[in-house]
C-alpha cells in the first residue's frame, strides 16, 4: 500500500513557507497534503481529497480578556469574539489521579459544573464546535444543514437559539431522547426525526441532499475547520492551564474530528514554543462492538474494511452503550485525518467493553463528584486500561477529556424543553418535498 503522509505529520512548521497572509485576514486555508493555499472559506483543495487546515497570522497565541472558549480567539477562524461563557475548563484531579496511581492527570471538564466554572448548558464539548460555526456563518444568507447522533444537534439547536441563525438538523430515532434545550425552542431551529432503523450515518446521507438545494448549505462535518478550531480549545485550554502540552491525551471519538483538532491545536502550540517541543500522544476510543477504527488501526491499515472492521453495522450500533461514537464513514482515511493523526502522535486506539464504560462512568461520578455521559466514560476506561497496561509514567501529564456530563448539574438550575421534530423521515432517500417547506 502506497503511504500517504500528511504534509505536517513529520515536521514542525505546519504550513507553506512562501505563502503570506495578506494584511486584511486573519488566517488562511492550507491542504494538508499538496500544499494548496485559499484565501477564500471553502471545505475542500480542488486537487485532492485532503483536509484543509487554518494557518493563522498570530503563531503565538495571546489570551483575550473574555469568557469561555472566546479567549482563544486569535486561533478561531472568526471575526467577531465569542463572549459566551461557554468553553473547556481545566483542573488538576486529586481522586480519581490517587485511584489509579498518577500524579498529573487534569481532566478537561466539558459540561455544566459551576461550581468548577464550566458552563456548556447543553453539557456537551459539541457546543464548541457549534459557536464559531455558527457565528461564521450567520451572515452567509443562507440555511445551514447538520447531521447529528444527538449532541452535536442540541449544540447547533442551542447556539441557534441564541443568535437566530436557522439551522435543518437530521437525527436518527435513536438520537431523540438527546433533543433537549435550556430554554425554549425557536422558529430557527428545523429539527427532522429519522425513522427507529436509521442510524447516524443515514442523517448525513439525508443531510447531504438537503444541502444540494438552493438557499441551504453543508456544516461540513470534520471538513469544517470551524469545527476543528472549536474543538481544539480543549488542548489549548489544558496547556495554558498546565503551561505546558500534555505527554498524553484520551478522549472517546464516533468520527475522530475531536482527535484530529487536538492534534492541530498541539501543531499550533508546537510552532508557538512556549509550550514544549514533543507532540501528546493520542490515546483515542470506541465503544464495543462498533470499533471500526480501533480495527484498522490496529491491523496496520490506513483503509477502513467494511466487511472486516464493522459487519452488520446497524446490528453493532444497537449494542452500544455509548451508540453516539457511530460513524460508519469516519474521516479515518482521509489524508489529514484521524491516522494521520495517530500516526504523528505515536497513538494508540482502544476498544471499551459497555460493562467497562459503564463502570468507568460511576467511578467518576463517584470520585469526582460530577455525572458524565457514556462516550466520556468510554474515555475514562481507556485510561484506565493504559495504567493496567504500563503505558503511562504515574509522573507524566496526562489529559482526560471528559466531552459531555453535568445534566443531573443543569436541572437544578433549568428547566429543560424537548425540541419538537418539524418533520420525520423514514429513510435518507425520502422526497426531499415532503420534509421541507
Amino acid at each position: 500500500m502506497t503511504e500517504i503522509k500528511s504534509a505536517c505529520s513529520e515536521t514542525i512548521s505546519q504550513f507553506h513557507p512562501l505563502i503570506s497572509i495578506p494584511e486584511n485576514a486573519k488566517y488562511n486555508l492550507v491542504c494538508t497534503v499538496c500544499n494548496g493555499v485559499y484565501f477564500d472559506d471553502r471545505l475542500k483543495c480542488t486537487s485532492d481529497n485532503s483536509l484543509l487546515r487554518t494557518n493563522y497570522r498570530n503563531k503565538r497565541l495571546i489570551l483575550k480578556n473574555v469568557p469561555g472558549m472566546g479567549r482563544f480567539h486569535d486561533w478561531l477562524p472568526i471575526n467577531e469574539i465569542i463572549t459566551s461563557d461557554s468553553g473547556p475548563v481545566t483542573y488538576k484531579s486529586t481522586e480519581l489521579a490517587s485511584e489509579l496511581g498518577l500524579k498529573n492527570l487534569y481532566i478537561s471538564f466539558n459540561g455544566y459544573w459551576p461550581e468548577k466554572g464550566a458552563f456548556i448548558k447543553t453539557c456537551s464539548f459539541k457546543e464548541l464546535e457549534a459557536f464559531p460555526t455558527l457565528q461564521k456563518f450567520k451572515n452567509s444568507g443562507k440555511t445551514l444543514v447538520l447531521a447529528s447522533a444527538g449532541n452535536t444537534a442540541r449544540a447547533f439547536a442551542h447556539v441557534s437559539a441564541m443568535t437566530g441563525v436557522k439551522v435543518y438538523i437530521v437525527v436518527p430515532g435513536s438520537g431523540i431522547s438527546r433533543m433537549w434545550l435550556p430554554e425554549e425552542q425557536t422558529d430557527s431551529i428545523r429539527l427532522i426525526q429519522m425513522g427507529n432503523n436509521c442510524d447516524y450515518t443515514d442523517s448525513i446521507h439525508l443531510a447531504e441532499r438537503l444541502s444540494a438545494l438552493p438557499g441551504m448549505q453543508a456544516e461540513g462535518g470534520a471538513r469544517n475547520v470551524a469545527r476543528r478550531d472549536g474543538m481544539g480549545t480543549v488542548m489549548l485550554d489544558a496547556s495554558v492551564c498546565m503551561k505546558r502540552m500534555p505527554d498524553h491525551y484520551f478522549q472517546a471519538i464516533g468520527s475522530g474530528t475531536g482527535g484530529i483538532a487536538a492534534w492541530e491545536a498541539a501543531l499550533r502550540l508546537l510552532e508557538d514554543g512556549r509550550f514544549g517541543m514533543k507532540l501528546p500522544r493520542l490515546h483515542l476510543s470506541q465503544n464495543l462492538p462498533f470499533v471500526p477504527m480501533y480495527n484498522a488501526w490496529n491491523a496496520g491499515r490506513r483503509d477502513i474494511m467494511k466487511d472486516i472492521d464493522m459487519p452488520e453495522p446497524k446490528k453493532l450500533i444497537h449494542e452500544m452503550y455509548a451508540d453516539i461514537l457511530s460513524n460508519r464513514e469516519p474521516p479515518y482515511s482521509v489524508p489529514g485525518g484521524v491516522y494521520d493523526a495517530l500516526r504523528s502522535t505515536n497513538g494508540s486506539m482502544y476498544a471499551i467493553s459497555n460493562s467497562e464504560a459503564r463502570t468507568a462512568v460511576e467511578l467518576f461520578e463517584r470520585l469526582e463528584g460530577i455525572d458524565i455521559f457514556p462516550p466520556a466514560g468510554v474515555a475514562v476506561a481507556s485510561l484506565i486500561q493504559a495504567v493496567e497496561c504500563g503505558t503511562l509514567k504515574e509522573d507524566e501529564h496526562i489529559i482526560l477529556n471528559i466531552t459531555g456530563g453535568g445534566v443531573k448539574r443543569v436541572e437544578e438550575d433549568y428547566h429543560l424543553y424537548r425540541i419538537e421534530p418539524f418533520a420525520h423521515a423514514e429513510t435518507a432517500n425520502v422526497p426531499l418535498e415532503d420534509i421541507i417547506e
